[in-house]
């Protein structure tokens, strides 16, 4: 299945210089767990990394950190690990277990981020192909003993 198929087109993004306090608010405020960390918000929106609810616990509250004033940019890991939307899901699912990401931000043609697939994401595609598969077999079990009668 291709990435653009399945990825959630509503990213919230965010630049370097936000604050870990600005994004926790931008997290709350539009309910999600991550923020794509772009280079220009008014340009192109080229993805310089991804910063998640958890890296604002772990990495800052955790160690200390002031929140007004650490930037989600200094918490962000190289090379950011991104997908194309025109790749097929099977790829991607390589390339998140090589890296160890739950969550990838996507890009188009230009390199714009147009949307974000997360493991839950390929998750949901992976078990409805395999209730589809089991329907395969019941429905096959069903004809095989009507035609046994």
């Amino acid at each position: 299945m291709l990435i653009r198929e399945i990825a959630t087109a509503e990213v919230v993004c965010c630049g370097v210089q936000t604050t870990a306090s600005e994004a926790a608010q931008l997290m709350r405020h539009k309910h999600v767990g991550d923020l794509v960390l772009i280079d220009d918000p008014t340009d192109e929106r080229n993805p310089l990394g991804i910063v998640t609810d958890r890296d604002l616990a772990i990495e800052v509250l955790g160690r200390g950190l002031d929140p007004a004033s650490t930037t989600v940019g200094s918490l962000n890991r190289s090379p950011v690990v991104i997908a194309r939307d025109s790749e097929d899901s099977s790829t991607l699912i390589d390339r998140m277990r090589m890296h160890g990401v739950r969550r990838v931000p996507v890009v188009d043609d230009h390199g714009g981020v147009c949307g974000i697939v997360t493991l839950d994401d390929l998750l949901h595609v992976i078990v409805d192909d395999a209730r589809s598969l089991l329907d395969v077999m019941a429905k096959g079990r069903k004809r095989e003993q009507r035609m046994r009668r």
